[in-house]
């Protein structure tokens, strides 16, 4: 993949990784990404994308022409020498047109990153996520409550 720009931490790169996926841009998102055989992408609902796979996954999924749009919140930072793990939960956002009135938020995702700095910057060597666990019984969610506005 390409890395044209240089990320001088992993905020950066988690930061353009959010940007491109908003934007719908495969092209941002393709810069983000180690230029390596040594990276992957899981998604729910998609296989394994390792390798050059992973630009085709995400060209593939912005061939609509639409991004998506998720509000992020950091749960664990590890940042060690030229490794860096940050878990973040992503809450999808739902546009007044796509939406029923009341319906509640989908749930969110968990998504772990990790970066790896090389000569050219940090980059995303790994994007995993996955639905956040149920409650345990008689322990509201942590979207228990929330609901897309009207």
């Amino acid at each position: 993949m390409s890395s044209p720009m240089r990320f001088e931490t992993p905020q950066d790169v988690e930061d353009a990784y959010y940007d491109a996926l908003e934007a719908g841009d495969a092209e941002a998102m393709a810069s983000v990404w180690a230029d390596s055989e040594a990276i992957f992408c899981l998604l729910p609902m998609t296989p394994l994308a390792v390798g050059e796979q992973v630009g085709r996954l995400w060209r593939i999924l912005f061939e609509s022409g639409r991004g998506f749009d998720l509000q992020v919140r950091h749960l664990l930072w590890i940042e060690e020498g030229e490794l860096a793990v940050h878990l973040v939960e992503e809450q999808p956002q739902i546009q007044p047109d796509q939406r029923t009135p009341g319906a509640p938020l989908p749930p969110p995702l968990y998504a772990t990153h990790v970066f790896r700095r090389g000569a050219d910057g940090w980059r995303l060597l790994v994007h995993q996520s996955s639905p956040t666990p149920p409650p345990a019984p008689g322990v509201p969610s942590a979207s228990a409550g929330r609901t897309a506005l009207a």
